[in-house]
């Protein structure tokens, strides 16, 4: 079957804009196809600064014809609606419609047929319209055509069009059509300085090919290995190794349609500076990789780049010229931390009294207030030395205000703990000046020190607890204070460092000490701020593979709006699930959820609940007798477990309940024709479920 080629060529696309564009390109032909009935075998697509490919393969050659029934009027109606039908049906009068019988009358339906149009026709429609409506994040308009109503916009000027499609061992067509002068062919450009004449292409296989030729990497993959072994190369080749850097590697390919890997270097007195910071200056800069020794793990003075042409003299002037900058810019960067280290991290404190935090929430100085007065609360629930806790949350933002942080805003933190350590302070509160910002995604680590951990909390916690007093929580997509990730960073820290925490009796405190009074009067919001860690933790055990309906009844009965601690919380839900794969589990939740069934439709009927103990005289068989003493046995037993957070031990307690609750559903008849022997039955069945809810609501579990 034929094949499509398309490419728009244009000026250099921002290398950010890349890779979703391709994606884009890809999506919107493709479901404009299957949209026309033209499913295809495979697409792919390509990019580079130049241009934006794409390959669709086994395209059918036409549309399939359509046959549709279209439902008339009745027979008799009125001849305004059967002159509709006939305008809408493309009918020229009654005698080509059939009848259809029908229990309502018969009516009119029209069979209508319409033939599928030839492939090449179609595209000729919707490649238009989706240049047209592409999804750059920004664009612009050129040229003498650009104030006209309807112009082109696209992210940079649009030079060429290739649109051709075919089978492989025919000539492939030219897809007719033009937006804004510029007619779709078969002729697009190598690379603009070593190969910038006219290349005119075929199909995909010979556009590749001719591209390499013409000295272009179409794959942006393929430019990323060539970048990534050849940087390697180059900095083994000297004994050396490259520090990757994924992110820097996407970006620089998407700068580069012909990559040439050199190595620089700088003058080694700019190594006295942090590594950090002499990376950040060279990649943010210059796009360029740093290179370590790997003998003493720390970076040397030389540096990877990578060009867009392979220049005559080898290089040598386009790496003196990226020498000339970074020199420039380390200088400054020397400047900077050398200037930073004059004055102390604590000296820097009272500008923060001038810096609004949030026009409600008041100063950076108010804040770090707070936080060392929560730093000091928590410490010693995560074992931290409390001093030490209180000191590294005063200092933990001085940064903020350095001359190299405010060049390189990513250096937060890290550059605290280097000028903390300088000007002498304890190891573990320098640390807490980096860690304290910590998870700050899931692919990130938690604090490891026991100060950093306290810090941490007290500064997330003060972030939730701020905005929740002020009412400003995310909303569907939208989380400008990242208040989601905070949630979601206190839970990581508390079940990895397994710290025996009170989320709710820390928030409260917090929200009653550490805001206005005037704040005070939206107090209810930390049963909301509760909801919402329960919401996050969901999240959290949804991607650690928990059950849902099992979070769900554990949370029912021990929840963080309650009080309940989050270790122990997640400790029960993994008991839960154990319970529940063995034969003993299955069968108790059978037993359960009769006994809570059976109790719903009662209390619906009677219009009462069957709360309150049984009396005991009212047992006329054994098995009552039974259920009752291992329903007092598994009561006793299964709440010491639970308060020594033995959760195993409460499940092999819970178990003792199966044969009992078994053989009571055997032999026993609930609703008993004696009403009181029946309200006492619907009794023993509500101690099934409370005894039960000690450890999760089973009435939550699927199952």
């Amino acid at each position: 079957m034929p094949d499509l080629l398309l490419e728009l060529f244009s000026e250099e696309i921002p290398a950010r804009m890349q890779a979703k564009a391709a994606e884009d390109l890809r999506r919107m032909v493709t479901d404009k196809l299957v949209a026309e009935g033209l499913v295809y075998e495979g697409a792919k697509a390509f990019v580079t600064p130049r241009r934006l490919a794409l390959t669709v393969h086994g395209i059918p050659a036409r549309q399939s014809d359509l046959k549709t029934e279209r439902k008339g009027p009745k027979i008799g109606a009125p001849d305004a609606a059967v002159q509709g039908f006939l305008k809408a049906t493309g009918l020229k009068s009654l005698d080509e419609a059939t009848i259809q019988r029908d229990p309502k009358g018969d009516f009119y339906v029209a069979l209508i047929e319409k033939p599928g149009r030839p492939t090449l026709d179609v595209l000729a429609d919707i490649l238009p319209v989706i240049v047209r409506t592409f999804p750059w994040p920004k664009s612009m308009r050129w040229g003498e055509r650009s104030a006209k109503p309807g112009a082109l916009t696209w992210v940079r000027p649009l030079h060429t069009i290739i649109a051709t499609f075919g089978i492989e061992t025919e000539e492939p067509e030219v897809v007719k059509f033009a937006i804004d002068g510029i007619e779709a062919g078969q002729t697009t450009y190598g690379h603009r300085f070593m190969a910038p004449s006219a290349i005119s292409v075929r199909r995909f296989d010979d556009y590749e090919a001719k591209l390499k030729a013409a000295k272009v990497v179409l794959d942006p993959q393929a430019r990323k290995d060539i970048i990534l072994a050849d940087a390697k190369q180059l900095a083994f080749a000297q004994g050396f190794e490259l520090v990757e850097d994924q992110v820097l590697l996407d970006e620089v390919a998407g700068l580069v349609e012909w990559p040439v890997v050199l190595m620089g270097s700088f003058d080694q007195e700019y190594l006295s500076i942090p590594g950090e910071v002499i990376r950040a200056t060279i990649r943010n800069n210059q796009k360029c990789f740093v290179v370590n020794d790997p003998k003493t793990g720390q970076l040397t003075n030389k540096f990877v780049l990578t060009a867009n042409i392979e220049a005559s003299d080898g290089g040598k002037a386009i790496i003196a010229g990226n020498e000339r900058v970074i020199r420039a810019r380390l200088s400054d960067a020397k400047f900077f931390y050398e200037t930073d280290l004059k004055t102390k991290l604590e000296d820097r404190l009272p500008k923060f009294e001038q810096i609004i935090f949030h026009e409600k929430l008041g100063t950076q100085g108010e804040r770090i207030k707070r936080i060392e007065r929560l730093a000091a609360e928590v410490a010693p629930l995560v074992d931290a030395d409390v001093d030490r806790a209180k000191r590294a949350a005063h200092l933990a933002k001085a940064d903020l205000l350095t001359e190299v942080v405010g060049e390189f805003p990513e250096l937060q933190g890290l550059m605290g703990k280097y000028y903390a350590l300088t000007q002498g302070e304890d190891a573990a509160v320098a640390a807490a000046s980096e860690e304290h910002y910590k998870p700050q995604g899931p692919a990130d680590r938690v604090p490891a020190d026991p100060v950093s951990v306290a810090v941490a909390l007290a500064d997330k916690i003060d972030t939730l607890v701020g905005f929740w007093a002020i009412d400003e929580k995310p909303t569907g997509s939208k989380d400008p204070y990242a208040l989601r990730r905070a949630a979601l960073g206190v839970i990581r820290i508390v079940l990895e460092k397994r710290s025996k925490i009170s989320l709710r009796t820390l928030v409260q405190t917090h929200f009653r000490g550490g805001f206005d009074k005037a704040y005070l009067e939206v107090a209810d919001q930390i049963d909301h701020l509760m909801l919402f860690f329960e919401d996050r933790l969901k999240v959290q055990l949804r991607d650690q593979k928990a059950r849902h309906d099992l979070v769900d009844a554990v949370l029912s009965a021990d929840s963080l709006v309650g009080g309940g601690y989050l270790v122990s919380i997640v400790d029960r839900v993994e008991a839960l699930g154990k319970f529940l794969d063995t034969d003993d589990g299955k069968n108790l939740l059978a037993g359960t959820k009769r006994a809570s069934n059976i109790l719903s439709i009662e209390e619906k009927k009677d219009k009462r609940a069957f709360d309150g103990a049984p009396d005991t005289t009212l047992y006329k068989l054994d098995e009552e007798k039974a259920l009752a003493k291992a329903i007092d046995q598994v009561k006793s037993e299964a709440g010491s477990a639970v308060a020594k957070e033995d959760f195993a031990a409460a499940m092999s307690a819970m178990a003792k309940l199966r044969p009992a609750v078994d053989a009571f559903f055997d032999k026993v008849k609930v609703n008993d024709d004696e009403p009181n022997v029946r309200e006492n039955r619907l009794k023993l069945l509500n101690e099934i479920r409370a005894a039960t809810r000690a450890v999760a609501d089973f009435s939550k579990i699927e199952g």
